[in-house]
């Protein structure tokens, strides 16, 4: 079983949000229904990137790496490394 780390790209609020999960189609399709949190704020989230893990505590500890990077030059970099 693949575990993924994702990030997303909002044009209207012009930021990234970055997170992991077993299933990337089923989670962009909940952060772009109605609910609460960071990622309702908009309804144009757009999959940027993402890496497949085999285990969730690898794919966890990935995310949690690039967010203490509070760096959106860095997560552009990688982001464009995969281009």
């Amino acid at each position: 079983m693949n575990y993924y780390l994702y990030i997303l790209f909002s044009d209207t609020l012009n930021k990234y949000y970055i997170g992991s999960t077993k299933n990337i189609e089923t989670r962009l399709k909940k952060h772009l229904e109605n609910h609460s949190g960071f990622t309702a704020k908009a309804k144009d989230w757009k999959l940027v990137y993402s890496e497949s893990f085999t285990s969730k505590s690898d794919a966890l500890a990935r995310e949690q790496k690039i967010k203490k990077w509070k760096s959106r030059t860095m997560i552009q970099k990688l982001i464009n490394s995969k281009l």
